[in-house]
């Protein structure tokens, strides 16, 4: 009796929203080395904001996903569409060949 109880918990744990600083970044590649280099320093700084615009977002899902296990049993973020772990991969890889391209460009502001 005690093993379906188990396995529905664990079932529900890994369904919830990851903490932002555990998303790994998706792989840009050299998606941005012909980017302009005004126009990188430019994306890059507003791919930042976008990234803790993101974050936050995470952050509330992962305490909902916390709250609905505790009080139904379900990770209620995830399942409504609240869990962006996705989203801040792509904006972390991006972060990441921006950098690049601006370390390229000689750091260019």
């Amino acid at each position: 009796m005690k093993f379906p109880i188990i396995a529905a918990a664990a079932l529900s744990l890994a369904a919830c929203a990851q903490n932002p600083a555990s998303i790994a970044p998706v792989s840009m590649g050299n998606a941005y080395a012909s980017h302009d280099c005004r126009a990188a320093s430019a994306d890059l700084a507003s791919e930042r904001q976008t990234l803790a615009d993101l974050e936050s977002k995470q952050k509330g899902a992962v305490a909902g996903d916390a709250i609905g296990v505790f009080l139904v049993g379900i990770p209620v973020s995830s399942l409504t569409g609240g869990d962006v772990a996705g989203h801040i991969a792509t904006s972390k890889g991006k972060i990441i060949g921006l950098e690049a391209r601006v370390a390229a460009c000689g750091g260019v502001k």
